[in-house]
């Protein structure tokens, strides 16, 4: 369902997915589209791939519905302009009503670009009742 979502397949369509409880990858193939002036991948996608990567580590715990960030904060590290990039995101914290994952963001060399960690909170939205969802 993820990776056949639009902005996956439209825009971010080298994206690849892996989802185990309370951990996920989530990596991509950068290429110039992903870049602003300066020529290195604009902040929004450090953010989509930490926020994907919490969040699914977060709904890997949850069978009955999915999840929503209810907040979200990333620390840039560092510029990265080529290779693949991969978000790996772990769950730090849970309650009955709240999740707290984290997410890092790796170069292809294997270093920290960014982090970051968000709260996420059960919705009323049932996963069987998606299109897509298996």
């Amino acid at each position: 369902m993820y990776l056949n979502a639009n902005i996956n397949t439209m825009i971010f369509n080298t994206t690849t997915c892996s989802i185990s409880m309370k951990k996920s990858e989530i990596s991509l193939q950068l290429s110039e589209k992903y870049f602003h002036a300066l020529k290195a991948i604009h902040g929004s996608v450090y953010f989509k791939l930490l926020d994907d990567a919490a969040f699914f580590a977060a709904n890997s715990i949850i069978e009955d519905v999915f999840v929503l960030t209810t907040s979200f904060s990333i620390n840039i590290v560092k510029p990265v302009n080529e290779g693949i990039i991969k978000a790996i995101g772990n769950v730090r914290f849970q309650s009955k009503n709240l999740i707290v994952a984290e997410s890092s963001l790796y170069n292809a060399e294997g270093k920290e670009i960014a982090f970051g960690t968000g709260n996420f909170a059960k919705s009323k939205i049932l996963l069987k009742d998606t299109n897509g969802y298996e």
